[in-house]
């Protein structure tokens, strides 16, 4: 009995010096391979803060955005559904500078990390406007028997839109390849707005009809274009600081530099809800330094 137990001590006493030399499974950190010793896995697992810079284009289309105001100037008239199909202005491409910072929190299970961040970006100059004139002659009414009315129509219009910046909330998910993490994400978009609008359609009308005269056996036609009278109508309207939703996803990679220090680029595309007439996109293109705790 006495040397069982002292042949039990020795065993165990070498077991504890040989783990003791024995490296970290990679279980104890998230990762394990077909019951063998792997290399290590990042861990992402955690709260981390960050900063961005980067640049940005927009898409915006101001084509139909004194939509509104011309079907208001033009209630219950004869020229309210031709002129809101006038496609006034022009679809228009800008760039600009960017920077913002970023906060969230990952979870990981084994190489799979699940996310949710935080974004700001503030816009230097993302804005853009258009203005423009178009005259179309319009039918008019019913007219009295022989006659025609019709309205030599001018719509006058001015549109602009300055993108401030935009909180994003975004949900990621990524899968850790050494250092790397490279990840997708989509969320909800808030973006800060001025917009400026103003039409202006000015009216000719015209009764146009023949009359026939007959003199010594000779008939002649003549053909009238009487001017009745005109009007100008016009509308603005001017928002500041007008939130606009959207959406947004996109695609990135981080990199572990040394201990929490990551950096980042990433690609962004967002798209946001029509205001005042209004539609325009986002294109985001990023790089940033953040760390984890």
């Amino acid at each position: 009995m006495r040397r069982f137990v002292l042949a039990t001590a020795m065993v165990g006493m070498a077991f504890g010096a040989h783990a003791a030399d024995v490296p970290d499974l990679p279980v104890l950190r998230g990762s394990f391979g077909s019951g063998s010793l792997s290399t290590t896995t990042r861990n992402w697992d955690g709260w981390y803060v960050g900063g961005h810079v980067g640049y940005a284009s927009s898409e915006m289309d101001f084509s139909h955005s004194v939509r509104s105001l011309t079907n208001f100037i033009l209630r219950n008239s004869v020229l309210q559904a031709p002129v809101e199909q006038w496609a006034l202005l022009s679809k228009n491409h800008v760039q600009a500078n960017s920077f913002g910072a970023f906060a969230g929190r990952n979870w990981q299970w084994d190489d799979l990390v699940f996310g949710f961040e935080v974004n700001y970006t503030y816009y230097n100059g993302l804005q853009s406007a258009s203005t423009n004139s178009m005259s179309r002659i319009i039918p008019g009414e019913a007219a009295p028997a022989g006659h025609t009315y019709t309205y030599n129509t001018t719509l006058a219009g001015h549109a602009g839109l300055q993108l401030k910046d935009v909180v994003t909330f975004r949900g990621r998910t990524g899968w850790v390849v050494g250092n790397a993490l490279p990840y997708l994400f989509g969320g909800l978009a808030v973006g800060r707005a001025d917009v400026s609008r103003a039409a202006t359609v000015t009216y000719d009308k015209y009764d146009d009809y023949d009359t026939t005269t007959t003199v010594a056996g000779v008939t002649t036609t003549t053909q009238h274009h009487d001017y009745l009278y005109s009007d100008v109508v016009s509308s603005n309207d001017k928002r500041s600081n007008s939130f606009v939703p959207g959406w947004t996803a996109g695609l990135g990679m981080e990199y572990c530099l040394w201990g929490g220090l990551f950096v980042r680029g990433e690609w962004e595309y967002m798209r946001f809800l029509t205001v005042k007439d209004i539609t325009f996109s986002v294109n985001n293109a990023r790089l940033g330094i953040g760390y984890k705790f």
